[in-house]
């Protein structure tokens, strides 16, 4: 399985950050050789073993508890609020979803033979009021990539299974 960073696709709802002052913007996709919808997508993504091991943490520090039945109430479009996220935006092909705290938004899309996950970082000012991600975050960044194309590839085994 080939998991790539690619450009953000145009028209995608994560495209519009990248053109926001020192935003931090990725899109990692893997080719799908089924049909896959975005309710599949969005219960393979937050089901598989990974990301059930984040919402166990998100439970723990965030006091954030999330369940199965949260994440598919979330894919039927029935809530807009997940764990320590609130849904921004939904298509049929793709949800944005940002952290309460509104640093961080995770966006998934579902459709052409593709599956997709991105992120976005927001930045803070920094002394002197500049927008900076700050040197956490970039000392951060590897693992996140590293992070964000196992989740990925998580959830299109976990598709392929099914």
């Amino acid at each position: 399985m080939m998991i790539t960073q690619t450009a953000l696709p145009q028209g995608s709802l994560i495209a519009p950050y990248a053109h926001l002052e020192a935003h931090y913007t990725d899109c990692f996709e893997v080719s799908c050789d089924r049909s896959v919808t975005l309710p599949r997508f969005i219960t393979a993504f937050y089901t598989q073993r990974l990301f059930r091991a984040e919402r166990f943490v998100l439970g723990l520090v965030a006091g954030a508890r999330s369940t199965d039945a949260d994440v598919t109430a979330l894919a039927q479009g029935l809530t807009t609020q997940f764990a320590v996220w609130e849904v921004s935006e939904r298509r049929n092909d793709q949800v944005l979803l940002v952290q309460k705290g509104g640093r961080t938004c995770s966006w998934l899309q579902a459709g052409d033979g593709m599956l997709r996950f991105g992120s976005v970082v927001v930045p803070a000012r920094g002394r002197g009021g500049k927008l900076t991600l700050g040197p956490v975050f970039h000392s951060l960044l590897g693992a996140h990539k590293h992070y964000s194309r196992a989740l990925l590839a998580g959830a299109a085994r976990k598709l392929a299974s099914v």
